[in-house]
């Protein structure tokens, strides 16, 4: 009796390890099904939210939000070039109209010119000189302390766009694009109450390779007391200040004059680059002494400091180059010339739209496509893997021994083997439907062109491809 009921246990026992492992093949199936199908899902969300971004929305992640929050370089923004606003309501508002003209014209006039709400703001970037080849423009930024009433100044370099007309170039100009670090500055120092120092550029060589550049040092309430000429080289960015021609002023007429320039008020007058002598700066000197100015006469000094001499004692003329430019206002735009380009900009703007609208289209029907291509690509490679179950499955035999795993994987081999037959069979069926499009589109485009050449022969003219260029004699 006890060893019928072990026989039916061990039966039962059996046949439940026989539905286990059934359950289990069925469960692996199962389990990759559902893995298939999250991971479809990953890809349709992660193209979803691709599409909704190409126009920056909400439905972003917090790293792509942080990338576009994430602070831009500035000088590498395009500025356009500035317009004057108008209301809706109004058809007509005055354009300024602009020209180019020498900066140091007449030599040695450039000067700072600070406006009214200067004292207000503070700072103040001034009009600056644009070099010879339009390459750079050179400003000066003055800066106002008020708690001591000091002003003080710095030279910048804005690099000019090599694109467009001399005209654009120096519209686009923008403080955004300058360069981090003056080339000059003068003593920021305020311990001397109502003291000014500024900077104020005078003419660029002919090469625009040097800049010359006058330092004007007072107070606010007793005038100038010195300037000083100083010339920055480019090509070694370093600036050289020519002290050297005052000495050479005051030793002159103390020597031949028996006259002490540091007994009375007097100051130079830089003028610009000697038009005979590129590396020389021209200067002009003057005494204060009375209600006229005494002319000291007219100097000349290297670029680098040295070698003063004196060009003349009588105010003539002289030769100064003047290489330098800048943008002045020469009138207003008329209406009629407004109105048409309006209209361009109107029919600009359309075009503008139309190639956005083109670009998005465009770039909604790539993922679109790259999509659909993942997702086929997912399910071929999912029903190739379920194939590989259902061939498991079949196997008989013990999983206690190797020769299941063997026929397993010889099963397996021959259907990879299928299907890459059948996938090389396909592709090259493919190729050759392509191959047989092509050849008769090559052969459309010949009858056209012999057709082309018929017509062209029979009205008595050469053939669009033949050469008619005779040597000349």
């Amino acid at each position: 009796m006890f060893r019928i009921w072990f026989l039916v246990v061990l039966l039962l026992f059996i046949n439940l390890q026989a539905d286990a492992f059934s359950l289990t093949k069925g469960a692996r199936e199962q389990e990759e099904e559902y893995l298939h199908n999250v991971r479809k899902e990953e890809v349709k969300e992660k193209y979803e939210r691709e599409k909704k971004n190409l126009t920056p929305s909400g439905f972003m992640t917090m790293e792509e939000y942080e990338m576009l929050s994430a602070p831009k370089d500035k000088t590498q923004e395009e500025i356009p070039i500035p317009k004057v606003e108008k209301s809706a309501d109004m058809k007509y508002v005055p354009q300024p109209d602009y020209e180019i003209v020498r900066y140091n014209n007449p030599p040695g006039s450039p000067e700072i010119t600070l406006g009214k709400d200067f004292w207000y703001r503070r700072q103040q970037n001034v009009q600056g000189i644009v070099s010879p080849d339009y390459r750079i423009l050179v400003y000066p930024s003055v800066y106002y302390y008020p708690k001591n009433n000091v002003v003080s100044c710095d030279l910048f370099v804005i690099p000019l766009e090599e694109k467009g007309n001399a005209l654009s170039k120096i519209k686009k100009a923008n403080t955004m694009h300058r360069l981090p670090d003056p080339i000059l500055s003068t003593e920021k120092s305020i311990n001397d109450f109502g003291a000014f120092r500024t900077l104020t550029p005078i003419d660029f060589s002919t090469d625009g390779r040097k800049l010359l550049v006058k330092e004007k040092i007072g107070g606010r309430m007793d005038g100038i007391w010195q300037t000083n000429a100083i010339v920055y080289d480019f090509d070694k960015n370093t600036s050289y200040k020519l002290t050297e021609i005052r000495d050479a002023i005051v030793y002159y007429w103390q020597e031949y004059k028996n006259l002490n320039l540091n007994d009375i008020r007097w100051d130079i007058y830089p003028l610009g680059f000697d038009q005979n002598n590129p590396d020389r700066i021209v200067v002009s000197g003057y005494a204060y002494t009375g209600s006229a100015p005494v002319f000291l006469g007219n100097w000349s000094i290297d670029t680098k400091g040295s070698r003063s001499m004196l060009i003349s004692l009588t105010p003539k003329d002289v030769l100064i180059s003047m290489n330098g430019v800048k943008m002045i206002k020469s009138g207003v735009v008329p209406p009629s010339i407004l109105e048409i380009e309006e209209k361009q900009a109107k029919h600009e703007d359309k075009l503008d739209e139309k190639a956005k609208k083109e670009e998005y289209e465009k770039k909604v029907k790539e993922l679109e496509t790259e999509y659909k291509n993942t997702i086929k690509e997912m399910d071929k490679e999912h029903k190739y893997l379920m194939e590989d179950y259902k061939i498991r499955d079949k196997v008989e035999g013990s999983t206690s021994t190797n020769d299941s795993l063997e026929k397993t994987q010889e099963l397996i081999d021959q259907a990879h083997q299928k299907r890459a037959e059948k996938e090389a069979k396909a592709k090259a069926k493919q190729d050759a439907k392509e191959q047989k499009r092509l050849e008769k589109e090559r052969k459309k485009l010949e009858k056209l062109q012999q057709e082309q050449d018929a017509a062209s022969q029979s009205s008595g003219t050469q053939p669009s491809g033949s050469n008619t260029s005779q040597p000349s004699n």
